[in-house]
């Protein structure tokens, strides 16, 4: 086996688990471009932690982490096995601390697109937290040691969103806000130019910037796939664009 790529995701809305639309149908379709791996190593927005940690657990449990959706949504059974040894050598190549904890699972931000990738759930998955404490160049260093996982057959796997403001949501808005675009399309220039430093310093989107996020806990995850890339990898970006007003569904594959 090659290396494998690396896979930044903008997830969206959860909805995206169970409609059939140009995201889902895209996920869909992923498989495709990747080779099978051995397993996936998913950085997921939604677990967002003080300090790093990893999930370990055999038998991961399913996370059902939103509120107010259709029962549908809560009905989505993604029955993973976990990747014990594998995540404990992840743990020890990453120079920051990082704890074992099993009390989180697979949540959201990674079943609903895994589920549209890998429907059989035969593909081990085990999670890394996004450290809130952490600042952006700590994230993508993060992302530079677990690279050799790559070598291994391991599917680096983040998911997020550039765009990510709940409180500036329009659910009948089918593109995105004016600021919205102007940072997701100031945030995909600098990736294809590898201009790495200008998306860590993303603020330089002046006041675009300060609308994408309140929190960035869906960006970060944005970092640790630009960490564990390669300069001579390929970049591919999907879904491209914003949705509901004030998220980005922009993603980005390496390989």
């Amino acid at each position: 086996m090659g290396k494998m790529p690396v896979l930044f995701v903008g997830h969206g809305s959860p909805m995206n688990a169970i409609e059939d639309n140009e995201f889902s149908l895209r996920w869909h379709s992923l498989p495709e471009l990747i080779p099978e791996p051995k397993a996936i190593l998913s950085i997921s927005a939604h677990w967002y932690t003080d300090g790093t940690r990893i999930s370990t657990a055999a038998e991961p449990k399913t996370i059902y982490d939103m509120y107010g959706f259709p029962k549908e949504l809560y009905e989505v059974r993604y029955p993973v096995k976990g990747a014990p040894e594998l995540a404990r050598h992840t743990g020890g190549i990453i120079s920051a601390a990082v704890a074992e904890d099993n009390t989180w699972g697979i949540d959201h931000g990674t079943w609903s697109v895994l589920h549209r990738m890998y429907p059989k759930a035969d593909i081990p998955v085990y999670q890394l937290s996004v450290d809130k404490n952490a600042s952006p160049e700590q994230h993508m260093q993060i992302g530079k040691e677990l690279a050799s996982l790559r070598d291994d057959g391991v599917l680096i796997f983040a998911s997020g969103n550039v765009v990510h403001n709940l409180a500036l949501v329009d659910w009948e808005m089918p593109g995105g806000h004016s600021w919205a675009k102007i940072f997701d399309s100031f945030i995909k220039q600098k990736i294809a130019a590898k201009e790495y430093k200008a998306v860590l310093d993303y603020k330089q989107a002046g006041e675009s910037a300060r609308l994408a996020f309140f929190s960035p806990d869906h960006f970060y995850p944005l970092l640790y796939t630009i960490g564990a890339s390669a300069n001579e990898d390929k970049l591919t970006v999907f879904n491209e664009g914003c949705t509901l007003g004030a998220l980005s569904m922009t993603s980005y594959l390496w390989g």
